[in-house]
C-alpha cells in the first residue's frame, strides 16, 4: 500500500536523482549521463552498483554525485521503513530523509571524495561507489549531529526552516498554546537523530571494501563518532561549568565539528584509496587545522552572520552562554587591558536566555573592540596556511590536491569574511559564498 510518506519521499529522492549530475563536465568529453536505475543503484560497492557512474563525472559535480546515491540509500531504507509502521514513517522517516536531501553543500562529502583523488584513487566502478556510500553515511551523520545539536541547544530554526524539534512540537501541539507538547518534540527529534546515525553506520557496514582498506575505515568511522559526541559534551560541560579557556574552546571547536568535518573525511578518502600511512598522517594533519578553522569561522556566524544566509538566529551562542574561542579570546584581552565594564558586561551578558537584540549588539561591540574578532579571523587564515602546508607535505595527485587547497581557501574565506548583522564592525571583506560544487557553506 501507497501512503503519504511513500509518495512524499519517493517526490524528494526523484528530484534528488533529477538534480542535473551526468550532465557533460566542462571541457573536452562527454560524462556518463547518469547512475543506472536498476535494482540496487545505491550500490554495496559489487561489481555493476552504480557502473556508469566513473570519476571524471564525480570530479564535475562530487555533491550531485553524492545525492543521488544518498538518495537511492534513503528509498531504500524509507521502504523497510514504511512496513515496520506508517507513522513512524510519515513523521520520522520522511523527516530525516528530507533534512538530509534539502540542504547543505556536502561540504564532508567533498573532502573525502578529493582526499581519495589526491592519493589517485577512485579508479574503477567499485572504489567510486563505495567512496560515495560512504560520503552518504557522513551526510547522515551530520544529520544526526545537527538535529541533536538544536534540540540541546534549544535552537528553533536550521537551515532557515523549523528545526526538526520544533516541527514536530508543531505538528502535534497546533492550537494547544500550553507548551505540553514541546517535551514530546525533543524526545521524537532525538529519536530521528539516532535513527540518521543508525542508517548511517548501515551505509557503511553494508559498502563492499576489500579487508584492508576495510580496516582502516572502520577505524576511523568508530574514531569519528566518538569524537562528535566527545565534543558535544565538552559544549555542553563547558556552559554548565562557565569556563573560560581558550584552550578549551580549542579543544571543543576540534572535537564537537572540526574532526569530522574535515580531518576524518579527508582520512578516509586516503584510506579508500590505500595511500601509505605518511601521507595518511600528512592529509589528517591537514584536515585537522582546517576543521578547527571550520569551527572558529561556524563561532563567529553564529554572532556576526546574517540569518538570511546562516538559516539561524545570529546570537544564540551569546545567549546561551557558550565557550566560543571568540568569547575565551574576548575576556582574556578585557582582563589584560584592564577594562573591566567590558568583562562585566561579557559576564552578564552570556548565558542569559533573555538577552535583547541590542544587547546583544553591545556584546558584539566588546568582542570588536577588544580585538577579539580580528584575532579570530587571523587565527583562521594562519591555520587554513597551516594546512596548505600539509598538503604540500602530502605529495598528493597536483591536480586533486589544488582542489582540496581550493576546498580549505572557501571555507576560511567565508567565514573569515562574514558580515556583521548588528553594530561592531564593519567586516575584513566581501562575504565569499562557497558553492555546492566547490565546497564549505553552510552546515
Amino acid at each position: 500500500m501507497r501512503t503519504r510518506a511513500n509518495e512524499s519521499l519517493a517526490s524528494l529522492c526523484s528530484a534528488a536523482e533529477r538534480s542535473g549530475f551526468g550532465a557533460a563536465p566542462p571541457g573536452p568529453g562527454t560524462a556518463p549521463s547518469g547512475p543506472s536505475r536498476g535494482p540496487g543503484s545505491a550500490g554495496t560497492g559489487a561489481p555493476g552498483a552504480c557502473d556508469t557512474l566513473d570519476a571524471d563525472a564525480v570530479d564535475a559535480d562530487v555533491p550531485g554525485a553524492v545525492d543521488v546515491v544518498l538518495a537511492a540509500v534513503l528509498r531504500e531504507r524509507a521502504a523497510d521503513a514504511v512496513g515496520i509502521d506508517h507513522t513512524f514513517a510519515a513523521d520520522l522517516v520522511e523527516r530525516v530523509a528530507r533534512f538530509t536531501l534539502s540542504g547543505g553543500k556536502r561540504t564532508r562529502s567533498q573532502f573525502l571524495w578529493w582526499g581519495l583523488r589526491a592519493c589517485a584513487g577512485g579508479t574503477t566502478a567499485v572504489e567510486v561507489t563505495a567512496a560515495l556510500r560512504i560520503a552518504a553515511g557522513l551526510e547522515l551523520v551530520q544529520t544526526c549531529a545537527l538535529v541533536h545539536d538544536d534540540v540541546m541547544d534549544g535552537s528553533p530554526l536550521r537551515r532557515g526552516r523549523p528545526a526538526v524539534h520544533a516541527d514536530l512540537t508543531a505538528q502535534y501541539g497546533a492550537g494547544s498554546g500550553d507548551g505540553a507538547t514541546e517535551p514530546f518534540g525533543r524526545a521524537a527529534a532525538i529519536l530521528a537523530g539516532d535513527l540518521a546515525l543508525a542508517w548511517a553506520d548501515d551505509t557503511v557496514t553494508e559498502t563492499d571494501l576489500a579487508p584492508a582498506p576495510r580496516r582502516r575505515v572502520d577505524g576511523i568511522w568508530r574514531a569519528m563518532r566518538t569524537e562528535m559526541v566527545a565534543g558535544q559534551y565538552l559544549d555542553l560541560h563547558n556552559q554548565v561549568t562557565r569556563s573560560r579557556s581558550r584552550e578549551q574552546a580549542i579543544r571543543t571547536a576540534s572535537l564537537k565539528s572540526g574532526r569530522y568535518s574535515v580531518e576524518r573525511p579527508l582520512t578516509l578518502g586516503a584510506a579508500l584509496a590505500g595511500a601509505d600511512e605518511s601521507t595518511g598522517r600528512a592529509l589528517g594533519a591537514a584536515g585537522r587545522c582546517a576543521g578547527i578553522a571550520f569551527q572558529l569561522g561556524d563561532d563567529l556566524l553564529g554572532v556576526f552572520g546574517d540569518p538570511d544566509r546562516t538559516g539561524k538566529p545570529s546570537g544564540d551562542d551569546i545567549r546561551e552562554g557558550k565557550l566560543t574561542y571568540l568569547v575565551a579570546v574576548a575576556r582574556a584581552r578585557a582582563e589584560d587591558a584592564g577594562d573591566e565594564a567590558a568583562g562585566a558586561l561579557l559576564d552578564r551578558s552570556l548565558g542569559d536566555a533573555g538577552l535583547s537584540d541590542d544587547d546583544v549588539d553591545r556584546v558584539r561591540e566588546v568582542l570588536v573592540a577588544t580585538g577579539a574578532r580580528a584575532a579570530v579571523e587571523a587565527e583562521i587564515g594562519r591555520l587554513a596556511a597551516e594546512s596548505a602546508r600539509h598538503l604540500d607535505e602530502a605529495g598528493v595527485e597536483p591536480g586533486a590536491g589544488g582542489r582540496l587547497r581550493d576546498l580549505v581557501r572557501a571555507i576560511a574565506g567565508e567565514r573569515a569574511a562574514a558580515r556583521p548583522c548588528g553594530p561592531g564592525g564593519e567586516g575584513s571583506g566581501e562575504e565569499t559564498t562557497v558553492p555546492r560544487t566547490a565546497g564549505g557553506g553552510s552546515r
